[in-house]
């Protein structure tokens, strides 16, 4: 299994547990796919660079997370469905060396 990062950018309009929902809902779907959540970032409201989906801003959230290679575009795929997600960026975490 690799490790990735997942940056999530999710929609303004939703209160604070909505968003708690969908944290949980995309952790309950790398679990799913046999996957490990290592940790989640949960880095708040942010103001964009530029309008996104007819958006300024958006509530970021970082997760760190183990998962098989053939799962990637299967995560990836259920990432886009999500109509509150307006931003994804997924990325392969480096591995720090001490």
């Amino acid at each position: 299994m690799k490790t990735y990062e997942l940056l999530t950018i999710i929609k303004p309009t939703m209160d604070q547990d909505e968003v708690e929902k969908i944290i949980e809902k995309i952790a309950e779907t790398i679990k799913g796919y046999k996957g490990k959540v290592i940790s989640t970032d949960k880095i708040g409201r942010k103001r964009l660079a530029f309008e996104v989906a007819n958006f300024r801003d958006g509530y970021f959230v970082t997760q760190r997370f183990e998962l098989p290679e053939d799962k990637v575009a299967d995560l990836k795929r259920q990432l886009r469905l999500n109509d509150n997600i307006i931003r994804t960026m997924f990325v392969t975490a480096s591995k720090v060396m001490a």
